[in-house]
């Protein structure tokens, strides 16, 4: 991450167009707010790239086609539009090199974007992958990221094959199996398989970084602690009057502590109950203390937004949430207290380093490491000056450690595979 993919895939774009004449029409698929923002501003920063016809492929599905038949060079569309475009284009596809940007978002080949882009990958001469989390998860995440640039020729053409030669079953009900294990020495074979058509690249053999601090924060929930530990035990919160908070199952317990760490949590109906202010009282003190520095908030849930938004207003505090360009553009310039960011909406590919060096994480990203890891890759990258602190807030004694715990454990798989893929 922040390694500098998109220059480089420019800079080799540049060679296939105007050098060697190997390609005419590149299509370049990524996160909606990469694509509208990022990937425009590299083109038009980078001499060698200016004169790139470029045509951005998104809103209604009017403009959308009309971007589409727009004489361009470099055509950008968002993820989200991959089945929109095959279903109307692929039987006149016309892109002979297709790149995705965050190649990782197409690691579950059950989903339809994976399915349409399968069926017309073999229409165009070269394919690259661009990911910085290439295993978020684990190895299990690698195969539907390889078939799309060899056909399965490494990893096996199905994802059966795949699980056959490199995996076994971990959580299994009678036939069903929940999740998969990586056999011994699998991962190594998979390495030696695929370094032909991979490669990885530290950013810090490429660039001066300034030194990175990350400071784990903890919050003492006080007499509130003791209500958190009712409810893991009980799965029901008793709230003001007879309303109750009921978790049905784990997984709804895990999202519903989360959300009791952070100080609110949403009933039944849908409606905010304010339960302490502990994250909140310490989100300040971290603010006063930046002493009008910039800093870039971490959030998760949507009353997180509303909640940090009012009370930091309210303190005399300049920022605002991510929305759109010109909240980017204000953050960059320097002239934002802070600027809010939920990391799945905008957790990939955006340049932030020129705004600001601090960061704080008001919930961790819900166990996903792949969030975690490129909402921090916004400010801690190439042409970030400052050194960079990154603070957890953590309620002392919860899920948020158990999180913070569990994300650090899935980043060693992934860096064996990165150390195994080095240049």
């Amino acid at each position: 991450m922040g390694a500098g993919k998109t220059a480089t895939t420019l800079m080799a774009l540049d060679q296939l167009m105007n050098d060697s004449f190997e390609i005419g029409k590149v299509l370049i698929i990524g996160p909606k707010r990469v694509i509208e923002t990022t990937w425009p501003d590299e083109i038009q920063k980078w001499a060698q790239t200016k004169d790139f016809r470029f045509s951005v492929i998104s809103g209604p599905a009017k403009k959308r086609k009309a971007a589409v038949w727009t004489e361009a060079d470099i055509y950008l569309i968002g993820k989200e539009n991959t089945v929109w475009l095959v279903e109307n284009f692929g039987r006149s596809w016309t892109w002979d090199m297709v790149i995705i940007d965050e190649l990782s978002t197409f690691k579950n080949p059950q989903s339809k974007r994976f399915k349409a882009l399968r069926s017309v990958i073999p229409a165009a001469k070269r394919f690259v992958g661009l990911t910085g989390t290439p295993t978020p998860k684990g190895i299990p995440d690698l195969w539907a990221q390889i078939y799309l640039m060899d056909r399965g020729q490494r990893l096996g053409r199905t994802l059966s094959s795949f699980r056959q030669a490199y995996l076994k079953p971990g959580q299994m009900n009678g036939y069903t199996v929940y999740n998969w294990l990586v056999q011994p020495g699998a991962d190594k074979r998979i390495h030696e398989k695929i370094s032909d058509i991979c490669m990885s690249i530290d950013e810090k053999e490429y660039a001066t970084l300034p030194d990175l601090q990350v400071i784990d924060q903890l919050v003492d929930l006080g007499s509130d602690l003791k209500k958190y530990k009712a409810f893991k035990k009980e799965m029901v919160l008793d709230l003001q009057g007879d309303e109750q908070v009921l978790a049905s199952n784990a997984g709804s317990l895990c999202g519903k502590l989360l959300q009791y760490t952070s100080g609110q949590i949403y009933t039944e109906n849908q409606e905010v109950a304010t339960l302490h202010g502990h994250k909140l009282e310490a989100l300040t003190e971290l603010m006063e203390a930046a002493n009008h520095e910039p800093v870039l908030i971490f959030y998760w849930f949507k009353h997180e937004k509303d909640r940090i938004l009012k009370s930091l207003h309210a303190k005399g505090f300049i920022g605002l949430s991510m929305e759109g360009k010109y909240d980017i553009e204000r953050w960059n310039e320097g002239t934002l207290d802070f600027l809010l960011l939920q990391p799945s909406s905008a957790g990939h590919g955006l340049n932030l380093q020129s705004g600001g060096h601090l960061a704080i994480w008001y919930s961790l990203p819900n166990w996903n490491l792949e969030l975690y890891q490129q909402a921090n890759a916004r400010i801690y990258r190439q042409g970030q000056k400052e050194k960079v602190v990154i603070y957890h807030l953590m309620a002392k004694g919860t899920i948020d450690q158990d999180m913070l715990r569990a994300l650090k454990k899935k980043e060693v798989t992934q860096r064996d595979l990165l150390e195994a893929l080095r240049v």
